[in-house]
């Protein structure tokens, strides 16, 4: 994977593991390593891990956008876990330039009686097919397209549309529904507390172990010593956590 320490700047590749951890109050209540780039990946096996280590789900999940997708939301529901994950573009979605952007998809009129999306230009975008994507965890999304039926003359066409044919949106009406759910969490005084309480909680155990610790590498190879090895710096920083607060 590509480190964020670079120090020749040229985004070679170097072995590594992504270390997953859950907090509370800086405290490490569970820990993970996992051997993928994607965070979003993570989450499912995470939890479980962090359920069999306390005997139960956590009642609340806070995370950043690297987290927040269709399969973790239906997960986390699933798991009775209130999630305040973002998704991307969540902060980018609260700008008026998106709000007022008459082009998005996201801003596109919906028409759930009849099925059917409106145009900037007021002509329907009829459901045409559905589309089966798979995730890297073998996650199935059902996306449905819907397509403009006349673009060739609309005076719109080069700043809505930049396909060579009719405009075409891909939906995914599930993720929609979590999204909307999930944007009323955040934006409650509940969610703005816990998106300012996170960076506090989670980055500045990572902090105290790289920047005070300068533990910036793990010393063994192998998944099974790497997570050992995760183990002892998780008890470590906790047994100092301890110490500082007694």
């Amino acid at each position: 994977m590509r480190m964020k320490e670079d120090h020749i700047l040229n985004g070679q590749l170097k072995p590594g593991y992504n270390w997953q951890i859950s907090t509370e109050n800086q405290f490490i209540s569970g820990y993970t390593i996992h051997q993928t780039t994607n965070d979003t990946t993570t989450l499912k096996t995470h939890m479980e891990s962090l359920k069999e280590s306390l005997g139960k789900m956590p009642d609340t999940l806070v995370a950043d956008a690297g987290y927040g997708s269709l399969e973790n939301y239906e997960y986390l529901e699933n798991n009775d876990v209130e999630a305040f994950v973002k998704y991307s573009y969540f902060h980018k979605e609260q700008t008026t330039k998106w709000k007022t952007d008459p082009y998005r998809t996201e801003n596109l009129q919906y028409y759930e009686d009849y099925d059917y999306y409106i145009c900037p230009m007021g002509q329907q975008m009829p459901f045409i097919k559905e589309q089966i994507r798979i995730t890297d965890n073998g996650y199935k999304q059902i996306n449905r397209l819907y397509q403009a039926q006349n673009c060739y003359d609309c005076p719109m066409k080069e700043t809505c549309n930049k396909g060579k044919g009719n405009r075409r949106i891909e939906i995914n009406h599930s993720l929609n529904r979590y999204k909307s759910i999930i944007r009323e969490r955040l934006s409650s005084e509940r969610g703005r507390k816990y998106r300012s309480q996170r960076p506090v909680d989670v980055e500045a155990v990572f902090g105290i172990i790289k920047g005070n610790k300068s533990y910036r590498r793990f010393l063994l190879r192998g998944l099974e010593k790497v997570e050992i090895e995760a183990g002892l710096l998780a008890l470590s920083h906790k047994l100092s956590k301890i110490a500082v607060r007694n």
